[in-house]
């Protein structure tokens, strides 16, 4: 076999090497940049790349700012390429200069947009497993979100209550009912998801091939992907911020992982059944997808040979009459007495016509994914179907649980075997690679146009989902929602009035206890949004109230972040930005919880530096709780610390009890014996 875009390999490698095999692309040797050479010299790609986005800034009245992604859109034809907006982020930065007090609310995909009446209908049908056609324009709406980072815990809610009506209100009606509401709602779910994929590879791609100034900081970055990436999940949206940076890692590490083994595995599997293999990739260089290639002539030399199909999932084509008289796309391409890809005008260059056989999707669990057949474009959709049509039968036909015995058994059993055998039945949907693949054929240019309008055409076909559009709408959407959302933004009752309501539902949490604020989500939910309890502010007290709040929330993440180092505070952070947030912590640290307050403990054990430490016994004097008073109990009886860390916690313990703060019963009983022993 002859590998395209690939060093030559042979056996298993780790999935540590495939990755840096994966990184160093660039860096191939010249026998991989003379078989790129027929896509695009790798010094234009480069260039291309490299100015393919940029960031517009508008301003939002009452103290914000939409920034805007816009790309360009290389591999789309004329009519619609050029530069197009792709995602927005309103950031609230309450009208000053200040980071810690910004919040990072709304994400809009421009491709995202409210079905039409007649997609909504099509949507609710079951068992209806088709692109039904795209609305015809997207004037003068106001584009949904497909995420609001600020409020993804209330989406928590509303899928539990959502879900409980469902099954106790709506299920019992009757079978049509359940399963056309369920469909209904799968699909809507499945739209979502779509595009919240394709707003994590746009954000993604900006950030690797934009070499000015990042637009957003590490923080809000990791907080927009981990967001994201948790929006897809039931419960995802409940998870602590603390472990967002946790997530972004595990979720890094899992797509590697995937692409690392897909690619060998298929790999591999093309080079012992004698084909090419041939990834695409996306602006920043990162590998997806892959072709899978066989020439003319292999196909008339290798009529009597056997064909597996295990993992590749497709049709032996040394037996197929259809490619011995294809007529199809093809194209040529030369390569050496070696069998290397060279330059047409290399010494010796044989030229061969390359017939496409396949595209797969690399990031994608268990196995490479079929998405587009050549020669049978329904077999990637029949294969895809199956899954659904096993789950909408179980659960919409024969109610049956994913917790019945034996109906569990008998779906490991079959998905063990499947698995094993490399399958593509009953596989988890092709969303994911889907969506990606509709904005690497948006993005790059360097596919020669009649093979990319060959794919974009069979790959509309594998589409499930009766709400989605076909890329020529989604362009002019991207347009004219953009446009909607400047008009929207610049409005007197637009998003400056729905940031103000925003506002005031944020200041609930400083306002109110942990009780009041669970029976406001409660009547929120309940009332499937219509009651949402916000407080009445002046503007200029909500800025002020909100600053502290906000910026006494950054600093909390930051010093639990800090807690988890293992070694010396010193070694790994910036002793001057942990000063600065003690610092705030000890000034406004009334509503610190208790968490903080022992992350504030831990941070005093691990560091050396004085004004650390002293900075930290002064934020647990003036956290007003329990658990901060315990810890200075706790630095009090430690007789390994030296005395005057103990002089000063006793120090402490003793103006809390004047202060009549906060302390345990027990505490306060110690508390009294120390009293005149300092």
């Amino acid at each position: 076999m002859k590998s395209v875009n690939t060093p030559q390999r042979h056996g298993r490698v780790t999935c540590a090497l495939l990755a840096l095999i994966l990184s160093l692309q660039a860096a191939a040797p010249p026998a991989l940049a003379q078989t790129a050479e027929p896509r695009a010299a790798s010094d234009d790609q480069g260039a291309r790349t490299a100015g393919s986005f940029r960031v517009e800034r508008q301003v939002v009245p009452g103290g914000a700012e939409l920034l805007t992604i816009f790309g360009s859109l290389n591999g789309s034809p004329q009519s619609e390429g050029g530069e197009a907006p792709l995602v927005s982020v309103l950031r609230d930065t309450l009208g000053d200069q200040s980071r810690d007090n910004d919040l990072l609310r709304y994400v809009w995909m421009h491709t995202y947009t409210r079905p039409s009446a007649a997609q909504r209908a099509a949507s609710a049908v079951p068992f209806l497993y088709t692109r039904v056609g795209s609305k015809n324009h997207a004037k003068d709406e106001v584009p949904p979100p497909v995420v609001d980072l600020a409020g993804a815990e209330r989406e928590v809610w509303q899928k539990v209550f959502y879900s409980a009506l469902q099954s106790m209100l709506v299920d019992p009606v009757s079978l049509a009912v359940k399963a056309s509401s369920r469909t209904y709602r799968r699909n809507l779910d499945d739209y979502r998801k779509a595009h919240v994929i394709r707003a994590l590879a746009v954000l993604a791609l900006y950030e690797e091939t934009t070499a000015a100034q990042p637009v957003f900081t590490e923080a809000e970055r990791r907080e927009i992907q981990s967001r994201l990436v948790l929006s897809q999940k039931s419960f995802g949206g409940a998870l602590d911020d603390l472990y967002l940076q946790r997530v972004e890692q595990k979720e890094a590490s899992k797509n590697e992982d995937e692409r690392g083994h897909n690619w060998e595995m298929l790999r591999q599997r093309a080079e012992t059944e004698g084909l090419y293999f041939e990834p695409l990739t996306l602006p920043d260089g990162s590998a997806t997808h892959a072709l899978l290639w066989t020439t003319r002539e292999d196909v008339a030399a290798r009529q009597n040979r056997d064909f597996g199909k295990r993992f590749l999932n497709v049709a032996n084509p040394w037996r197929d009459a259809r490619l011995r008289k294809w007529d199809g796309y093809t194209e040529a391409r030369y390569f050496d007495a070696e069998g290397r890809a060279v330059g047409s005008d290399s010494p010796g260059a044989r030229k061969v016509e390359m017939i496409p056989l396949a595209l797969y999707g690399l990031d994608h669990p268990k196995i490479p994914i079929l998405l587009v057949d050549f020669r049978d474009t329904l077999n990637p959709k029949g294969r895809e179907m199956t899954r659904r049509v096993l789950n909408d039968l179980a659960r919409n036909v024969f109610a049956l649980s994913r917790f019945d015995l034996a109906y569990m058994l008998g779906r490991t059993t079959y998905e063990w075997v499947t698995n094993r055998r490399g399958m593509d039945v009953n596989q988890p949907s092709r969303l994911r690679a889907y969506s990606q693949l509709k904005l690497l054929l948006s993005l790059d240019a360097s596919l020669d146009p009649a093979l990319r309008e060959e794919i974009n055409g069979r790959l509309e076909l594998v589409s499930l989902n009766p709400l989605e559009n076909d890329r020529k709408a989604e362009a002019k959407f991207a347009r004219e929602q953009y446009a909607a959302l400047l008009d929207y933004a610049r409005r007197p009752g637009g998003l400056g009035a729905r940031l103000d309501r925003d506002r005031r539902e944020e200041m609930v949490s400083a306002s109110h206890g942990r009780a009041a604020q669970t029976f406001f989500k409660v009547a929120n939910t309940l009332s499937f949004g219509l009651y949402t309890h916000r407080e009445d502010a002046p503007a200029a007290r909500q800025v002020a109230a909100l600053d502290v709040e906000r910026s006494l929330s950054r600093h909390r993440k930051f010093l639990r972040e800090v807690a988890k180092t293992s070694s010396q505070i010193e070694v790994e952070w910036d002793v001057r930005e942990v000063r600065r947030s003690l610092g705030f912590l000890a000034a406004h640290g009334a509503r610190a919880d208790g968490k903080t307050s022992a992350a504030v403990a831990r941070i005093f054990t691990r560091s050396a530096d004085e004004g650390v430490r002293r900075l930290c016994l002064d934020c647990l004097y003036r956290i007003n709780n329990e658990t901060a008073k315990n810890s200075l109990v706790r630095i009090y009886r430690d007789e390994s610390q030296e005395a005057r860390w103990r002089s000063m916690s006793a120090d402490y313990l003793r103006a809390a009890t004047r202060d009549q703060q906060r302390i345990s019963p027990n505490d306060a009983k110690f508390i009294a014996t120390i009293g005149g022993n300092e």
